[in-house]
């Protein structure tokens, strides 16, 4: 099981990385989270140099995708070589959207007339994309979802390993994660931010 979050220059620490972490508390065996990136190295929005543990080309494989979001979206999207390596299919992958990365998930097309969540800076771009934009934190249609808001980042990695792993592994994902003494809080929100997006919420809750 491959998950991939792709990374380009001037991304936003928060959206990758607090995902990278939630997503990595799972230790089922092949389960394998991975920056995606399309250098060797990247710079996000504030310096932090980073090194990619995956391709783009690696990415479009994966079993489940990040669009993670940064100051550099708008130069991603219009960067037709770049546009032209990212090749997913949704009906075979899970494909989320972070913030700035609903915009990218936009222009591939890939929302296909679905609404979505983003940021509020992003949310003009996304509007003038065509895409009716949510005021809320998450919303998934079938395969495809979307994340408004650094901190609503949780709710995109429970999402996807709900979707692969079950609601008891989301519980013990954000248990190790969540603020003391407010881990019920936490995870009780989380929860009923993204069971109304979740196929066969009975069969997942056996799980």
């Amino acid at each position: 099981m491959h998950i991939a979050i792709l990374t380009f220059d001037g991304f936003n620490e928060l959206d990758s990385f607090i995902a990278l972490g939630i997503l990595n508390r799972i230790k089922t065996p092949g389960w394998r989270v991975s920056i995606a990136s399309p250098t060797a190295k990247v710079r996000s929005m504030i310096g932090v140099v980073i090194e990619a543990q995956a391709t783009l080309e690696e990415a479009c494989l994966a079993d489940a995708v990040i669009f993670g979001s940064g100051t550099k979206t708008r130069e991603v999207i219009e960067d037709q070589e770049l546009m032209a390596r990212l090749k997913f299919d949704p009906a075979r992958q899970l494909l989320a959207a972070q913030c700035s990365g609903t915009l990218t998930m936009a222009k591939l097309g890939l929302l296909n007339g679905t609404p979505a969540c983003t940021d509020l800076k992003t949310k003009p771009w996304v509007t003038a994309a065509g895409v009716d934009v949510l005021n809320q934190p998450f919303f998934a249609n079938g395969n495809v979802a979307t994340t408004g808001g650094c901190l609503a980042s949780h709710y995109l990695a429970a999402w996807i390993i709900a979707r692969l792993e079950g609601i008891e592994a989301v519980k013990n994902a954000l248990n190790y994660v969540v603020p003391v003494g407010e881990k019920e809080e936490y995870i009780e929100r989380a929860l009923r931010n993204i069971m109304p997006y979740l196929p066969v919420e009975a069969e997942l809750l056996k799980k």
